[in-house]
């Protein structure tokens, strides 16, 4: 009985830890420890803020992430979501992975909304891209820098039998250019490809003040374990080409920013929705016991010190312009500093004068 529970949790927990959380390249600012820390999959967003040098709203206690150099902000954090594998083969070395417990549905907008709220002045590029939904936004320089990059799935398919396609340098072996399924996967790594092309023609961005976010979500690995399962010769042959185009791409991107970009990699084979359905449940339902019956507000805002400055220097302005004004109207001469006084003078000095007459 006893080896059966133990069985029964082994199994439970590689369910759970089935996912990682790799870094494949970081600057030497940005501090990734080598270790079994298994991170939440809700707490990636912080993950990226925290490495970015942003303040988060709750206490990461994680220790993965270092304390790096406060001062040397990374230029850029790139974020490649790969969907349909828990884990790739990647090459042992600068890789650092860390597996990931739930695996949940998570979103990269608070770390955009903080890039903006810091440097409200610079206009940064900020790229998140969704080939399988053909969900695109750019904020930003992305506009003009991705002008050009085709984001439709028909669009991609004629990109990879033009001259400049990755069909030219990518061995397929057991993948087809006439299978939809093989085709949408390569579109994909047409997809990285343009996207480095199109930053080494605007490599001044990567010397702006304002961090650049990519966060890019590929599912043709997914789509190609569902049509000819994971146990085929199509299904590792993609495996492997994904590894070699990740790797390429991450040193592209990373050599693109003078070395100063965070290229993140998600690996996960299906997101946890009973998870995201219970968060929402929960949210929606107002709870029964409350932290504080009075309704206070956090203990410490992202604002804080902004309007706390603000509270003080314009107190101390008024403060300073009551006391010239009160200084001034003590000192005051009121037949030579009082407008009043001239003026009723004066219509006094013009009567006398008609008097005389």
């Amino acid at each position: 009985m006893t080896a059966h529970v133990v069985l029964l949790s082994s199994l439970l927990v590689m369910g759970v830890l089935g996912s990682e959380f790799s870094i494949l390249r970081s600057p030497g600012s940005v501090v990734f420890r080598n270790g079994n820390w298994p991170i939440p999959g809700e707490r990636i967003p912080d993950v990226a803020a925290l490495s970015m040098v942003f303040s988060v709203k709750k206490d990461l206690s994680w220790l993965g992430l270092a304390v790096g150099n406060l001062f040397h902000r990374p230029s850029a954090t790139i974020m490649v979501l790969v969907r349909g594998v828990d884990k790739l083969a990647l090459p042992p070395g600068n890789v650092i992975s860390y597996s990931l417990e739930n695996a949940v549905l998570f979103s990269l907008d608070s770390v955009v909304n903080s890039i903006h709220s810091s440097c409200p002045e610079e206009t940064p590029v900020v790229l998140q891209l969704a080939l399988s939904e053909e969900r695109v936004y750019m904020v930003g320089k992305a506009n003009s820098v991705f002008e050009e990059l085709s984001v439709m799935l028909r669009q991609l398919c004629n990109c990879l039998f033009q001259e400049n396609s990755i069909l030219n340098s990518l061995p397929l072996n057991s993948l087809s250019r006439s299978t939809e399924v093989d085709l949408f996967f390569l579109s994909e790594l047409q997809v990285l490809h343009d996207i480095s092309n199109s930053l080494s023609r605007h490599k001044h961005l990567g010397k702006n003040h304002s961090p650049d976010l990519h966060s890019l979500e590929l599912a043709g690995l997914e789509e190609i374990g569902k049509t000819y399962g994971e146990d085929l010769e199509q299904f590792r042959d993609a495996s492997r080409i994904l590894v070699d185009a990740l790797q390429k791409f991450a040193d592209d991107m990373y050599n693109l920013y003078g070395g100063n970009a965070v290229v993140e990699l998600v690996t996960v084979k299906s997101f946890d929705t009973s998870l995201v359905r219970k968060t929402r449940t929960v949210l929606e339902t107002k709870p029964e016991n409350p932290a504080s019956p009075y309704n206070v507000a956090y203990k410490y805002n992202l604002k804080y010190s902004v309007v706390s400055n603000m509270v003080l220097w314009i107190m101390i302005a008024l403060t300073l312009v009551v006391i010239v004004t009160s200084y001034n109207i003590w000192n005051m001469d009121p037949r030579y500093d009082s407008i009043i006084y001239r003026q009723t003078s004066r219509f006094e000095w013009i009567e006398l004068s008609l008097c005389q007459i």
